[in-house]
């Protein structure tokens, strides 16, 4: 079982994170580099993808991610196809004989996540099997930096990884280009397509507050604080992180505190 579900409001996350998603210009002709070496591929990924009833470009973006889109390393973490498996998962894949061919290893990693077995591969079914591919290390341990993994390269991420395994550090920064970067990128060059979401009943949420008091970053709360500070005398810092601050500002706009304030009475 995932170490985390996808609820409704982590679906809403995913989407509004995908839709408001800018790539830093700096870093455009890299991820530019990168889908040069995809496309070219793509029938590749297609031939494993279309065994397992995964998009192909989901295969592609983790490829990239765990092997540099090197088709002599393993899709599961980037060890040479010529053996197993030596780093987590080792012994991978377990039947058959090195060397491998990539697609053997390929699938193999897949299968081993389950992917074949999932079936919302909406932009964010998406988003969280390639988070949860990644491990669940930032949105568990520190919900204040969105994975690297997903992000680095755009306007949702500046700072903040794991530099070794179980070593975090606040200042470094990835270096690699994040998955969901590239995913935008091929949709903004119309190479891919997402499947639709499904239809998902709101009612019992339509009385929930969409943005809580919280001393940690949530969806919404940038948008909210932007809001606040267009208002006469109301000085509040954008951080996404709606605290005392931002709760007393939305008190003066509408005379309540945020859900969630301990200061309700």
């Amino acid at each position: 079982m995932p170490l985390i579900s996808l609820t409704n409001p982590l679906r809403d996350e995913y989407r509004q994170l995908f839709d408001t998603c800018l790539i830093n210009s700096s870093k455009l002709p890299y991820v530019e580099s990168i889908i040069k070496n995809i496309l070219p591929n793509k029938s590749r990924y297609q031939a494993v993808a279309a065994s397992l009833n995964i998009p192909w470009f989901f295969i592609a973006v983790i490829h990239n991610m765990e092997s540099s889109l090197n088709f002599s390393r393993h899709l599961h973490n980037g060890d040479p196809l010529n053996a197993r498996t030596k780093h987590v998962p080792s012994g991978r894949p377990q039947d058959g004989t090195p060397p491998f061919t990539w697609e053997e290893s390929a699938e193999d990693a897949l299968k081993l996540k389950k992917l074949h077995q999932w079936g919302e591969w909406s932009i964010p079914g998406m988003l969280y099997k390639i988070e949860e591919y990644n491990g669940w290390g930032y949105r568990r341990s520190h919900p204040y930096v969105l994975s690297p993994y997903l992000w680095s390269f755009s306007n949702q991420y500046t700072k903040g990884k794991y530099v070794a395994d179980g070593r975090w550090s606040d200042t470094a920064v990835s270096q690699q280009c994040g998955a969901a970067i590239i995913l935008r990128r091929l949709a903004e060059k119309d190479e891919i397509t997402f499947k639709a979401e499904p239809v998902v009943d709101h009612t019992d949420e339509i009385l929930k507050p969409l943005i809580r008091y919280s001393s940690k970053k949530i969806a919404g709360a940038i948008e909210l604080q932007e809001f606040l500070n267009k208002l006469p005398g109301i000085y509040v810092k954008v951080d996404g992180c709606p605290g005392d601050k931002t709760s007393e500002a939305f008190k003066k706009v509408t005379g309540y505190y945020l859900n969630g304030d301990a200061r309700i009475k």
